[in-house]
């Protein structure tokens, strides 16, 4: 007799355990499509790092491109407006911190921590206020020569730095790099 309840037991088992399984796939084939629908779409995996060609940027001007949904300002200064961002004291801005994506800790927001280059004649960052997420003006706009803001009258220093109004931060600065002498990589 305790041959016959033996093989009921390991059967009984086997159908506990098959049951269990069987539940585990189903409970997952149903899940995946959930889960998986949260992973980004194709076309802004594309975004996530860009080439430009800054080639046709002349000192003084800016190139203004789409980079993840959100404007791009890359801007090549003049050596008026190097000199002019460099002899800001940090200590007195309203954000001294630099919010640059290629920096790791709360570095200053000085003019060479903002720039993509040692020389400083290349300034990237996010065109997006800080404030609301307008779109501020740039080419020399504003009281410091940099971005203004119109909608609340936010003023933005030549390397990006908030200097006047309600924006409580700088203009953030992406990872960027350059890939040769005339190709910006953004991400």
């Amino acid at each position: 007799m305790s041959n016959a309840e033996d093989h009921h037991g390991t059967r009984r088992d086997f159908i506990y355990y098959a049951t269990a399984g069987a539940g585990a796939v189903i409970t997952g084939a149903a899940v995946w499509p959930l889960v998986n629908q949260m992973n980004p779409s194709a076309d802004v995996l594309a975004l996530a790092s860009i080439r430009v060609d800054v080639a046709d940027v002349a000192p003084g001007t800016q190139l203004t491109v789409l980079w993840q949904g959100k404007p791009v300002f890359i801007r090549r200064r003049t050596e008026a407006e190097i000199t002019a961002a460099r002899e800001v004291d940090v200590a007195a801005l309203p954000d001294p911190l630099a919010n640059n994506d290629n920096l790791t800790g709360a570095e200053p927001a000085t003019d060479e921590n903002r720039t993509l280059d040692e020389a400083g004649e290349w300034m990237v960052q996010m065109g997006v206020c800080t404030h609301l997420g307008c779109v501020p003006l740039g080419d020399g706009a504003g009281d410091f020569g940099g971005w203004f803001c119109p909608c609340h009258g936010s003023h933005y220093d030549t390397a990006g730095r908030i200097r006047k109004g309600p924006a409580p931060r700088n203009l953030p600065v992406p990872t960027a790099s350059f890939v040769d002498d005339t190709t910006l990589q953004l991400g």
